[in-house]
């Protein structure tokens, strides 16, 4: 089988386990992932049967489908040889390859639009033909019309019906039944009718309906593929500013273009103006302006210098830059934003469980109603005609198209509003639980505010003390331990014999028979005096148990903070502060934002219990927190979020990451998802009208093939429809930079 129609063939004996190895990427958990995009998957029972045929493999863990992408995701544990999961693929009927940043063409929609025109083509030629049959040619002209219309006929079935006929025979030939068994069963028994009815020189031949029918069907699968593209174009647009390569400079100092599949860490690359950054990176040197809009949703350009970490998918915009590269292309920004768009449309919230169970037990359920049909109208007419006539009008009619659409289409246009607004969102099970919340816990620094503290006081300070600090603040990334490195030059020639970083109150070094620490000043001093005349943010530095200096901060709210806080009280949802700062320090910004219930001075581990706590009183908690410290909370959420600028941890524990500052990312997920959920059910109620209503009339004889066809592909087009309303809405934070607006900035 082609890839992507690139002509390439791939098969399982093309991968070896140490290629597989090496397309994988090691998770936190200690635990591989590798995506293979899979071009046969296209329907609901595809991702089933794909999804079982993976799990059933010893080693294997975790097996997604992303059915947009036509992409699936394999976890196994890291040490062991990766699993035979391409081979697995290929048993079932799915031919698989390595998937690649950019590997998102979708050809099926190319022959699609080309089976569609041959297809409507053929139908309005064979039209022609019936009117001159219905309007009264003797038996003569009337048989000589059906043969040229069957002539017509049957090169259109087989040339535009093989995409309904090739997915039945694979399905088939494996074992297993998908939604194009009926499909194909249909169009067959419709022309096989018509070619009988020929032959017996018949009155009534049906070439004209299985034609159409043919066309109708191709409408509806055709209108799928469009609108999957459409609803992806956001990440699409993503993977195009991908840099293609880098110029890396070797060993031997010279120069050479590489992949950007073949750059490596700690390779060191020349980044010329108006090229975008390959992968993660930290300047080596130089000055330069970067275009971080993709990152952080401004469109300031962010001046960076010698030390300075830049992501990949940013533009360099005045100078050139020699970098060295902190992860490989798979491990950068850029693939970390469209695996999560990934994972937003592939995700199993319990509506999309509903719907592929019940789309599993539909096929089965179909061809027991039309055979069924068949067996009841042969008795009671003794018209073998008739009775097929209505098993191939209830098996066209109860294809169950609109079901399988109903969620993944709005989780598909959900994951792109919300990408728009520079949210990312894991799965669509995040969505689900987030549109159910009734409760809001904020964490302070770096959450509701920018996480950016301004030291003060400084010209008070010792300054032997302040650079002792700005020594022990480059080992942690607290945002406090940053801001004293932002403003203080670290101490000359000091060397401690041992530094370690205690979660949630500070770093902890030796020297000597000396013990320094530098964080919360009930853990650094003994006697643990307090300052009455603070009432704002601090970090402390102590020797032995005695104080040394205190050092502290002011941090300005995030954009919106008051205004976002009050959209989700305006939407009755209880919103509280979590923090470890100081109770003056809380209270002051819990007044500033308008929040009455705050709590302050708590340790990580008791944030998490009182999220628990929460939980058991039955409330469904959403957590918003940056940083290590917030990550045992995040987990215990109902769900969770955090901005980008959080830490890696709390990044990955986190089932929402805002880019930008504002803080309007957090209703608005909430405001899309409540709509998101809404629509799904609406979607659902729509695909049972619809068969409540189709299947008794098809039942009863009162349809023909022709407008089955038409009703069926309605119903899809409905179901597509209303969750396009997502899209429509207005709620489009001005902030956000959309990545098709970056294309288009490039471009022009």
């Amino acid at each position: 089988m082609s890839c992507c129609g690139s002509g390439i063939q791939f098969s399982a004996a093309d991968y070896r386990p140490e290629e597989l190895l090496l397309a994988s990427r090691i998770l936190g958990d200690g635990q591989r992932q590798l995506d293979l995009a899979v071009p046969s998957v296209h329907c609901g029972l595809c991702i089933q049967t794909v999804e079982s045929a993976l799990k059933a493999l010893p080693d294997v863990s975790y097996a997604r489908v992303n059915l947009s992408s036509k992409r699936v995701s394999i976890r196994w544990k890291d040490g062991i040889e990766p699993p035979h999961v391409i081979d697995a693929l290929q048993k079932a009927g799915y031919p698989a390859h390595i998937f690649e940043l950019g590997d998102d063409k979708d050809p099926q929609l190319s022959r699609l639009l080309i089976a569609l025109a041959v297809a409507g083509f053929a139908s309005m030629n064979i039209m022609l033909f019936s009117v001159s049959v219905w309007s009264g040619a003797d038996a003569a002209t009337r048989d000589m019309f059906h043969w040229l219309s069957g002539l017509i006929a049957l090169p259109t079935l087989v040339y535009s019906g093989r995409i309904f006929y090739m997915s039945a025979w694979n399905a088939m030939k494996h074992g297993r039944t998908n939604m194009d068994v009926p499909i194909s069963l249909a169009i067959t028994l419709a022309f096989g009718m018509s070619v009988y009815e020929t032959l017996n020189s018949g009155q009534h031949a049906y070439f004209d309906a299985s034609a159409t029918l043919l066309f109708f069907l191709l409408i509806g699968r055709t209108l799928d593929h469009v609108m999957r593209e459409r609803a992806r174009s956001a990440v699409k647009g993503l993977s195009q500013l991908a840099a293609r390569g880098a110029v890396v400079i070797g060993d031997d100092n010279q120069h050479n273009f590489l992949p950007i599949g073949d750059i490596r860490p700690s390779m060191r690359i020349i980044l010329a103006v108006g090229e975008r950054v390959p992968v993660d990176a930290v300047v080596e040197s130089g000055r330069s302006d970067l275009d971080c809009s993709i990152a952080t949703g401004e469109s300031v350009p962010v001046p960076v210098t010698q030390g300075s970490k830049i992501r990949a998918g940013t533009m360099n915009l005045t100078a050139p830059l020699t970098i060295k590269a902190t992860a490989s292309a798979d491990n950068s920004f850029l693939s970390e934003m469209v695996r999560l768009m990934d994972a937003a449309e592939g995700g199993r919230a319990r509506y999309r469980q509903l719907a592929d169970r019940a789309s599993a037990l539909y096929v089965p359920l179909v061809h027991t109603t039309a055979f069924l049909a068949f067996v009841v109208w042969f008795y009671f007419t003794g018209d073998w005609y008739k009775s097929t006539y209505v098993a191939i009008t209830t098996l066209i009619i109860t294809c169950p198209c609109a079901l399988a659409l109903a969620v993944p289409i709005v989780q598909v246009v959900a994951a792109r509003r919300l990408f728009e607004n520079g949210i990312m969102v894991k799965d669509g099970s995040a969505m689900e639980r987030m549109a159910e919340i009734d409760s809001v816990m904020f964490d302070k620094t770096g959450t509701l505010t920018l996480g950016q503290p301004q030291l003060i006081e400084r010209g008070a300070l010792d300054q032997n003390a302040l650079e002792l600090a700005a020594e022990l603040a480059l080992y942690s990334r607290h945002p406090l331990s940053r801001a004293l490195t932002a403003f203080t030059n670290p101490a000359k020639n000091i060397r401690f014999d041992l530094i370690e970083e205690v979660s949630g109150a500070g770093i902890e070094a030796r020297m000597g028979k000396d013990i320094y620490r530098l964080g919360r000043r009930d853990w650094a001093v003994a006697d643990n005096p307090q300052d009455t005349a603070n009432t704002g943010t601090e970090t402390v530095l102590s020797r032995n148990g005695s104080l040394l200096e205190a050092f502290r901060f002011e941090d300005s709210p995030r954009d919106d903070a008051a205004r976002s806080v009050q959209a989700l009280k305006d939407e009755k949802l209880s919103v509280e502060i979590l923090s470890g700062d100081k109770e003056q320090a809380v209270k002051t910004l819990a007044r500033q934002l308008g929040i009455e219930k705050y709590r302050a001075e708590i340790l990580p581990a008791h944030k998490s219990e009182l999220v628990t706590e929460r939980t058991n009183e039955g409330h469904k908690v959403l957590m918003v927190g940056d940083g290590l410290n917030d990550a045992p909370a995040l987990m215990s959420a109902y769900v969770s979020m955090a901005p980008a600028t959080a830490a890696d941890i709390g990044r990955n524990a986190a089932d929402f990451v805002f880019l930008h500052d504002s803080l309007k990312a957090v209703p608005l997920a909430v405001a899309i998802s409540r709509e998101a959920g809404k629509l799904i059910r609406q979607n659902f109620a729509l695909s049972l009208i619809y068969n409540i209503i189709a299947v008794p009339i098809a039942l009863f004889g009162y349809v023909t093939p022709l407008i089955a066809a038409l009703s069926m592909s309605l119903s899809s087009i409905l179901v597509v429809s209303n969750a396009l309303r997502l899209k429509a809405g207005k709620k489009k934070d001005p902030k956000a930079v959309s990545p098709l607006s970056l294309l288009k900035r490039q471009k022009a």
